[in-house]
C-alpha cells in the first residue's frame, strides 16, 4: 500500500489554485487534472461508485458490512490551493528527526522557519517535518486532508473484515475562494453527518465558523493635468486610501485573534481616473457581523457626499457560522472528540478564524464540523506539516468510523 507521505507528495505535485476572479465552475481547470487522478484512484481502489459531476465534485461510497442500520458519516475535503501564494513547482523539503533549531528554507532569501517566531514548532522536536523551500506554498491545506481520506480509504478497501457503516467520501474544488460547495449535490451524497478534514494542528476540531462577507469597491476619479487639478481632480486613490483607513485599525487581521473580526483589504489597484479595492469581512457574532457591513456602506455614503458620487460598494454574504446548525446535533462532535482520545490526542476544540466547506454544508441540512489534518501556516511560504500529525489524522477517520458502528 501506498505510504500516505507519497500520496501527500504527489498530491501537492499539482497546481491547483483556486482564481476569484473567474466565473467557472471550478474557477481553475487545472484543479480537474488532481480531481481526475483522485477519482481513478478510487476505481483502483475498488470504490466502484466513484463519480465526478460537470462541476468536478468527486463523490463516492463505500457499502456498509454490517447487520445494523448506522448513520452514514461523510469525509471531505478540498483540492485547491490558496490564490495567495504560489502553488506552481512546489519543492518540499523532508527534515526527519526535526532538532528544534531553525530551519533554513532558502539560502538566497535568507529565509528560516524559525521556533522563536513560530514557537509550536518546539512540540514537534523528534518528528518529520514537511517544509517548502521558501517561494511557494505547501498545500497541505488541505492536500493533507485529502491524504488522510485517500489513506483511510486504501486501509478500508484492503480490510474488509474491518466493520463498518455507510462511508461517503467527497472532494471539492474552489474552498479558498468560498465557492467549494456552491454546486455540491448533498442528496446525491447521502451522508447523515460529515467532517470537513480541513483544520490545522494535530487535536484542532472546530464547530464554530466565521461569519463572511466580500466587500468590492470601485472609485470613479476625474483626471486633471496636475498643474491645472485645483478645485477640478477626483483622485480616485487619495479616495480609496481615506476609505481604507476610516475603518477601525484594531479591526485589522494582524490585531485580531479568538472571536475578534476583522476587515482585511486583499487588493488595492488604480489610477487617479479609477480604482477598485476588494476586502473580506469577517465576525464570529452575527450581530457584529452586520454591523461591520452597515459601516462600509456608512463610510460609502459618506465618502460619495463628500466627492460627489463616485463610490459603489458591492457586499456579497458568503458563509454563516455553522454553530446554531451543529449544536442540535453534538453527538458528531463528542464522537470524533471520542476518537482523537482512542488515537492518543486530545482534543482542541475552539473557533475556526476562516471557513470551511463544512460551514455551507451545514446550513444545507449536513452537520458537519472540521477537524484538523495538521498543517500550520497555510496560504504562505512559512508553511509546513507534521508527518506524524496527517498520520494521525488518517487515524482518527478510521476511528470516527468505528465510533458510528456503537450504536
Amino acid at each position: 500500500m501506498e505510504k500516505i507521505l507519497d500520496k501527500f507528495l504527489r498530491y501537492i505535485s499539482f497546481d491547483t489554485a483556486s482564481d476569484p476572479e473567474s466565473q467557472t465552475q471550478p474557477s481553475t481547470a487545472k484543479q480537474l487534472v488532481l480531481l481526475e487522478v483522485l477519482l481513478r484512484e478510487l476505481r483502483q481502489m475498488g470504490v466502484a461508485d466513484a463519480c465526478m459531476d460537470e462541476y468536478g465534485y468527486v463523490m463516492a461510497s463505500i457499502p456498509s458490512n454490517m447487520d445494523k442500520e448506522v448513520p452514514a458519516i461523510g469525509f471531505i475535503a478540498h483540492v485547491d490551493t490558496s490564490p495567495d501564494a504560489s502553488g506552481r513547482d512546489i519543492c518540499p523539503r523532508i527534515i526527519e528527526r526535526y532538532d528544534g533549531k531553525p530551519i533554513l528554507l532558502n539560502k538566497e532569501k535568507v529565509l528560516y522557519l524559525d521556533p522563536a517566531e513560530f514557537p509550536e514548532l518546539l512540540s514537534y522536536q523528534g518528528q518529520t517535518l514537511i517544509t517548502t523551500d521558501g517561494t511557494t506554498l505547501l498545500g497541505a491545506d488541505d492536500k493533507a486532508g485529502v491524504a488522510a481520506i485517500m489513506s483511510a480509504v486504501q486501509y478500508l478497501m484492503a480490510h474488509p473484515e474491518v466493520k463498518h457503516g455507510p462511508v461517503k467520501i467527497a472532494f471539492t474544488p474552489d474552498e479558498e475562494i468560498g465557492r467549494g460547495v456552491a454546486k455540491f449535490d448533498v442528496k446525491k451524497f447521502g451522508a447523515d453527518y460529515a467532517y470537513t478534514i480541513d483544520g490545522g494542528q494535530i487535536g484542532e476540531m472546530e464547530y464554530e465558523n466565521f461569519n463572511a462577507a466580500m466587500a468590492r469597491i470601485h472609485i470613479q476619479g476625474r483626471n486633471i493635468h496636475p498643474g491645472y487639478a485645483k478645485g477640478k481632480m477626483v483622485n480616485a486613490l487619495i479616495i480609496g486610501t481615506e476609505l481604507n483607513n476610516m475603518l477601525p485599525v484594531e479591526q485589522r487581521p494582524e490585531f485580531t485573534d479568538h472571536y475578534e473580526g476583522f476587515f482585511h483589504i486583499t487588493s488595492f489597484r488604480g489610477t487617479v481616473e479609477e480604482a477598485e479595492l476588494s476586502y473580506i469581512i469577517r465576525d464570529h457574532d452575527l450581530s457584529k457581523f452586520e454591523q461591520k457591513k452597515q459601516l462600509m456602506q456608512e463610510i460609502s455614503g459618506f465618502l460619495n457626499r463628500k466627492y460627489g458620487r463616485c463610490v459603489t460598494l458591492e457586499i456579497k454574504d458568503q458563509y454563516f457560522n455553522m454553530r446554531t446548525q451543529i449544536e442540535p446535533h453534538m453527538h458528531i462532535v463528542e464522537k470524533a472528540a471520542n476518537a482523537m482520545k482512542a488515537a492518543g490526542i486530545t482534543p482542541i476544540v475552539h473557533p475556526i478564524r476562516g471557513g470551511t466547506d463544512g460551514a455551507q454544508l451545514s446550513y444545507r441540512g449536513l452537520p458537519c464540523p472540521n477537524i484538523f489534518a495538521g498543517g500550520h501556516n497555510f496560504h504562505g511560504k512559512m508553511e509546513y506539516l507534521p508527518l506524524e500529525s496527517m498520520e494521525k489524522a488518517s487515524e482518527v477517520i478510521l476511528r470516527i468510523i468505528e465510533e458510528y458502528t456503537i450504536i
